[in-house]
């Protein structure tokens, strides 16, 4: 399963590809700022509001230490570290992901808050008791061994440690129309029910301190995004969703709204705690 999900988000030359947009964009890509890579790293339901929303509400304060679990090319990683001054390790299966990942780091000037590593939530390369906090979003949903991935999250969290969780989970109605972020194929997507991975955490000896249904905040937000996407035959902006997942993209609005308002998907924001 691991090639067919790499093969969803990898890309040889992601890094030009990158660089080649930040240049047409007008950008210097050795010199940014977090808001010049917006279109790009946070592209997860809600944006970089999300990010920053679930950090302040789950209690986050300078010096923790943050593991990123499925960090894609950095967005949430490099805003956490920045925002809340704290060190954070991003985690991710894809190595065109990670090598993007540091590039931007250094050209946001980041690297002493934040670095990254290649490897595999389900088997993760840390020593236990390791982070005071682990960051989890849109990431359980590519995952088909969730139990293995919620052990690990346990072995690597302190005593006490904060689960934050900011997930699509399965609906009502549990076929989902395509493509969407994380699949192009239904081979690739392991929704569960909020319920389901609850009764999961449990079992791995986690707590919830909140556990919050935004599915409505979701709907919203990818209505704002649907409207906004070009059409398919639309000239696009140098930057933006297209440089990560193709011309897929340009039907993300349509299905994500979709799923959303028939009830096939919802989005959970929680925060839980090892017991």
């Amino acid at each position: 399963m691991e090639p067919e999900i790499e093969n969803h988000y990898g890309s040889d030359d992601l890094e030009q590809k990158i660089w080649n947009a930040l240049t047409l964009a007008g950008k210097d890509p050795d010199s940014l700022e977090l808001k010049d890579l917006s279109l790009i790293d946070q592209l997860h339901t809600g944006g970089h509001m999300a990010t920053q929303h679930l950090g302040e509400k789950s209690g986050l304060v300078p010096g923790n230490r943050i593991l990123d679990a499925g960090c894609g090319i950095g967005g949430s990683s490099r805003l956490l570290g920045k925002r809340f001054n704290c060190q954070v390790t991003g985690l991710d299966l894809v190595e065109s992901f990670v090598r993007v990942a540091r590039m931007l780091t250094r050209a946001t000037d980041l690297e002493n808050k934040v670095r990254f590593k290649q490897g595999d939530v389900c088997r993760m390369p840390f020593g236990d008791e390791q982070f005071d906090v682990i960051f989890c979003q849109h990431t359980l949903m590519n995952i088909p061994n969730k139990v293995a991935a919620f052990m690990e999250f346990a072995r690597v969290l302190k005593p006490g440690g904060r689960l934050i969780l900011h997930e699509v989970v399965q609906g009502e109605k549990e076929k989902i129309h395509l493509p969407v972020p994380w699949a192009d194929t239904h081979k690739i997507s392991f929704l569960q029910t909020g319920k389901n991975l609850g009764d999961m955490l449990a079992d791995a000896g986690f707590t919830p301190g909140f556990v919050v249904d935004a599915t409505e905040q979701a709907k919203q937000w990818w209505q704002r995004v649907k409207a906004v996407l070009p059409p398919k035959e639309g000239i696009q902006r140098p930057l933006g969703p297209h440089i990560i997942f193709g011309d897929n993209s340009l039907q993300f609005g349509q299905t994500m709204t979709a799923n959303l308002e028939e009830d096939r998907i919802r989005l959970v924001e929680a925060l839980m705690i090892k017991d």
